[in-house]
């Protein structure tokens, strides 16, 4: 079954553009590279690249940066944009070496992986010893609301959303700008365990908050996004 990646790849990239979409460019570009930025890396890996947007912001300053993504036409457009190398790939079956990457980053692609668990046994052994984990991810409690819907807003300009099933883990539809997309639900318990049975030791989290654009007041009062940097032990 499709996972709605290869239907929504053209209106995804009309959505991101040079900037990304709110998420991105108001409130994890920033953290995002700095983290990278302060780790340094010479060789990054960039799990679940997309269209190549943040592959490209990176690539100036790191000599290797190389991005993988499972659909075709993303990666057709990530080459054609080039500014670093792609791949088609999938992240349970990384194409390269043990130890060949300092960094690997996932920039809110966990949600889309269907097998967690082999996806980070895979970025261990890609890893160098101390290399870094880097990941941008839904706070669960969005992804366990999403299966009802998005966020009813209220006459006082207030929202809801529903949230349920918060401990199992199970897929949903996401839509929204002629998108329509599966992503995951996974309790934050279960990201925790999977990066440490795979061999991982936090050594970073934030919730940042969102500066500049429409929608930064009303995202500050109920954020949505989180930031994990993980070590390769």
């Amino acid at each position: 079954m499709s996972d709605g990646w290869d239907v929504s790849a053209k209106a995804w990239i009309a959505s991101q553009g040079a900037d990304g979409d709110f998420s991105r460019k108001h409130v994890l570009d920033a953290p995002m590279l700095a983290r990278v930025h302060a780790a340094s890396p010479n060789a990054l890996l960039d799990l679940g690249c997309g269209e190549g947007r943040f592959s490209r912001k990176l690539a100036p300053h790191i000599d290797r940066v190389v991005g993988i993504d499972p659909t075709e036409a993303l990666i057709a457009q990530a080459n054609a944009q080039g500014g670093a190398e792609y791949q088609i790939a999938s992240a349970e079956n990384l194409p390269f070496a043990n130890q060949s990457f300092d960094m690997t980053v996932s920039y809110l692609s966990l949600i889309d992986i269907p097998d967690i668990p082999t996806a980070l046994q895979e970025c261990h052994r890609v890893l160098r010893s101390g290399g870094r984990l880097l990941v941008a991810n839904l706070n669960p409690w969005t992804t366990a609301s999403q299966a009802h819907g998005y966020p009813e807003m209220k006459p006082d300009g207030t929202t809801t959303l529903i949230m349920d099933r918060y401990l199992d883990c199970f897929p949903s539809w996401a839509e929204w700008s002629g998108i329509r997309i599966q992503n995951w639900h996974r309790p934050l318990s279960f990201y925790m365990q999977a990066m440490l049975s795979a061999g991982f030791q936090l050594v970073h989290f934030d919730e940042p908050r969102a500066i500049g654009g429409a929608r930064s007041e009303t995202y500050n009062r109920a954020p949505y996004l989180h930031l994990m940097e993980w070590q390769r032990l």
